[in-house]
């Protein structure tokens, strides 16, 4: 798979892309992902990148031009279209699925906006869903650019060490996750349940199912409540 990431604080997507998981997947080639500063593709020699709007209001909008330049040479390097996202608080909600959905393509390509956002023109002309992280106002589209490209990334073949690293996860599964216990067996009086010592990997995965099953309900009786319809129409 590939990621673009179309902002004007390339420097910040790298920061938290270039490490950990995502930064080892992508010195290994399991993954490719390239932050573009918008300002390069701007033809203003000061390199503007946004105005005043239209009818008046606080701020400055990001203008057409420098992303259209930016996402047309994203399209002729890759030589095809990649599906573009538009970061912002307008915008669907972000979950697992979306995830799934994204981790299956190819080519993605996600604008981060700033300021007071963009024109609406330029989202009309080259962006195929707008997707928001959750409803609250952030100063731009980097970091939530980075959760989605962290949480797409991992899915993709080679990236963990095996497909259970994600699938046995929280949300992926429909559930939130069991309670997780490492080394010692006893710290502050507090023991590891007697379960997970028995090395019964049937009653260890009953265990934690039913674990999974009270935590969604006492925490996320929503999403309990889709697991169980999804299982009744299996």
């Amino acid at each position: 798979m590939h990621i673009e990431i179309a902002t004007l604080f390339p420097e910040m997507c790298e920061a938290v892309l270039g490490e950990s998981i995502v930064g080892r997947a992508r010195k290994a080639g399991k993954i490719s992902v390239h932050c573009r500063q918008i300002r390069e593709y701007t033809q203003d020699k000061h390199r503007r990148v946004d105005d005043t709007p239209y009818g008046g209001g606080m701020g400055m909008v990001m203008q057409c031009e420098p992303i259209y330049n930016c996402y047309n040479a994203v399209c002729e390097e890759l030589g095809t279209k990649p599906h573009t996202i538009y970061m912002s608080p307008k915008g669907s909600i972000f979950d697992q699925q979306k995830a799934i959905e994204l981790s299956q393509m190819d080519n993605i390509l996600i604008v981060c906006g700033h300021y007071e956002g963009v024109d609406q023109r330029v989202i009309n002309k080259i962006v195929d869903e707008e997707i928001s992280i959750g409803d609250y106002v952030l100063t731009g589209g980097e970091l939530p650019a980075c959760v989605v490209a962290d949480a797409v990334a991992r899915m993709c073949p080679g990236v963990l060490s095996d497909d259970v690293c994600f699938t046995d996860e929280s949300i992926y599964s429909g559930l939130l996750e069991y309670p997780q216990y490492t080394r010692p067996e006893v710290w502050e009086g507090d023991a590891v349940p007697p379960v997970l010592l028995t090395g019964h990997h049937k009653n260890i995965q009953q265990w934690r199912m039913e674990q999974s099953i009270a935590l969604t309900e006492q925490r996320r009786p929503d999403l309990l409540a889709k697991y169980r319809e999804k299982s009744d129409q299996k």
